[in-house]
């Protein structure tokens, strides 16, 4: 069977986020199977908690918040991107602030403190989230669609109005190996003229060239540029990614998104709970290696980086 994983050790990191400009610690704690992932509020009377789920999704401007109100936890995709990368289903996450720290606005630091953290497989087998039937959803020009597929794999499109970024499109397929490599550094954007008007929206107030790439009217503004030539899709990849992670499953489909969000993302996770007769849940052990929907790797030791 392929096995639920959870981390070997508590870990903790410190940073800034990216809207509310208030620094956070998170702590990463191991959690014992069927947890699934996990946010305490331990700023907050009570320590409220709040579990990564779909349903749980609320403001979806700029970043996914998972909860309501004062307890709602923001910025939450690029960790859950690290954890679905990884193959890590359990995790109980002990946070002090708002947000999630940004950190250099990818995955890869994430990465880096779940590799110190090790790995640990738990005996109860995982989840396995089969799509059936295609599944889509459209918002103006904006749509997104899941279909039946033998893997995961995300084929984005992104259009923007900037002669370094124009349409770009990437198709992954998903592996711990590919995660890494391919998708985990590529980190969040955004347009210099922007800035003032989603300043004054109460977004980006912890925005600088550390953890974000800027562009002006002509070129990247950070002194080293681009990580990838492409890493704008690469990053709309990274967050469908960590969207699509609060299924709660691992994912066995071909997702294609048209100028993707998360808004989006959450609209067409939504759908597809909402379309019972698109998709099945089964555990791993009903799965054979010669079966079209295994994933090949998943119950493999998380690469090295």
């Amino acid at each position: 069977m392929i096995r639920q994983r959870t981390i070997a050790k508590r870990v903790s990191v410190t940073g800034v986020g990216i809207h509310s400009g208030r620094r956070a610690t998170i702590a990463l704690c191991p959690a014992p199977a069927g947890h699934g992932v996990r946010f305490e509020r331990t700023d907050l009377r009570g320590r409220p908690v709040v579990r990564a789920s779909t349903d749980a999704v609320g403001a979806t401007d700029n970043n996914t918040t998972i909860g309501k109100g004062e307890e709602a936890v923001h910025t939450v995709e690029h960790l859950l991107a690290a954890l679905y990368g990884l193959g890590i289903d359990n995790l109980h996450v002990e946070i002090d602030g708002p947000e999630v720290p940004i950190m250099d606005g990818s995955s890869t630091s994430f990465v880096f403190l779940l590799r110190e953290a090790g790995v640990s497989l738990l005996g109860v087998p995982k989840s396995i989230l089969v799509v059936l039937d295609p599944v889509r959803v459209e918002d103006g020009d904006r749509w997104a669609l899941i279909e039946p597929s033998d893997r995961l794999v995300i084929d984005s499109t992104i259009v923007f109005d900037h002669a370094l970024i124009k349409t770009q499109r990437r198709v992954f397929e998903h592996s711990c190996e590919n995660f890494v490599g391919e998708i985990s550094r590529a980190r969040t954007f955004g347009l210099l003229g922007d800035v003032n008007s989603l300043k004054r929206r109460g977004l980006v107030q912890g925005a600088s060239l550390d953890n974000a790439v800027v562009l002006d009217d002509f070129k990247v503004v950070n002194p080293d540029g681009f990580r990838f030539r492409d890493e704008c899709v690469r990053h709309k990849i990274l967050d469908t990614l960590g969207d699509v992670s609060l299924l709660g499953h691992e994912v066995v489909g071909r997702i294609t998104t048209y100028k993707s969000g998360h808004r989006l993302n959450n609209l067409l996770c939504r759908r597809l709970l909402a379309t019972p007769e698109a998709y099945e849940v089964a555990p791993s052990t009903s799965f054979e290696k010669d079966d079209p929907a295994w994933v090949p790797g998943l119950d493999a030791p998380a690469p090295s980086y």
